[in-house]
């Protein structure tokens, strides 16, 4: 029982919220644009999802590995960390990891055989960005590049994606609804590295507040912050998101609350209080999508 939580809790299961709300984000585009298939979007969520699950498995590992994380590392202070702690071989936790890349290929070459070869290239990209997000060669995490990686990937890349599995179509609008929740996503990362600053510098890493300065790298995450919401009400606006979609200023108390802890002291728990923000910003967007589609 011990062996199924540690493994449960490796995988990082409350991240994937993301990856559901960029599937979900994407696939309603896609319905109020006329498509949209329940199969294929579940297909379409579960093969992102393996590959998070997937990406999660194998950057731990390379982290471990290298000596990045440690017993110091302040996240293992807050969530359990089963890698780190030696409660899982890290030689099955690799196998696993590449396991589980395999059956999201499997759904993705499916969905390519019928729907079109844009889906295996857009997978082919987000299985590359996640092996070398902290793996040999590129080791890219650590040159400061992992924030516009995972804008990328939970951004434009996936939810173009969702939307082509549905429409058969890259579609301009779906990406431009896209970059503020991309922008958030990536700001979980952000809000992880400016409070691991000195923990980072100690191991020989690069990561974005260490190359801007930590008080830099918190201006740009509390610029960014108010970038997404400030996106979302020019498109609600201007198009391409219906009216409905200002419900997302329900979750500015929590934004705000967020805003303030940052500028005051970095709580230790910065990155899990961002997804917070995040999932409830996203989740209200996909609301909001799923209302226009209704009406």
């Amino acid at each position: 029982m011990h062996v199924c939580r540690d493994w449960f809790l490796a995988s990082r299961p409350w991240s994937f919220s993301m990856t559901a709300i960029s599937v979900s984000v994407g696939s309603a585009m896609a319905a109020l644009d006329g498509g949209f298939s329940w199969p294929l979007y579940f297909l379409a969520l579960i093969g992102a999802v393996l590959m998070h699950a997937a990406s999660n498995f194998i950057n731990d590992y390379d982290d471990v590995r290298h000596g990045v994380d440690s017993p110091e590392v302040p996240t293992a202070r807050y969530r359990p960390h089963p890698l780190m702690t030696g409660r899982l071989a890290l030689v099955h936790v690799r196998a696993t990891a590449y396991c589980l890349f395999g059956l999201a290929a499997v759904i993705g070459l499916f969905l390519t055989a019928t729907r079109g070869w844009p889906v295996f290239w857009i997978g082919l990209v987000g299985t590359a960005a996640g092996i070398t997000y902290t793996g040999d060669p590129f080791k890219y995490k650590y040159r400061a590049l992992g924030e516009i990686s995972v804008f990328l990937m939970w951004g434009p890349l996936m939810v173009a994606g969702a939307y082509f599995v549905q429409r058969q179509s890259i579609s301009t609008n779906a990406v431009l609804v896209s970059l503020p929740f991309g922008v958030l996503v990536a700001l979980v990362l952000l809000a992880n590295n400016i409070r691991d600053v000195s923990y980072d510098r100690g191991k020989g890493i690069f990561t974005l507040p260490i190359v801007l300065g930590q008080r830099q790298g918190l201006t740009l995450y509390l610029a960014l912050i108010v970038a997404a919401y400030a996106a979302v009400v020019g498109m609600a606006m201007f198009g391409p998101l219906p009216p409905w979609s200002l419900i997302v200023l329900l979750s500015t108390p929590l934004a705000v609350k967020l805003l303030r802890q940052m500028a005051a002291d970095i709580p230790l728990d910065a990155d899990a209080q961002t997804a917070k923000l995040d999932t409830a910003f996203g989740l209200l967007l996909v609301i909001s999508l799923v209302l226009e589609a209704m009406v």
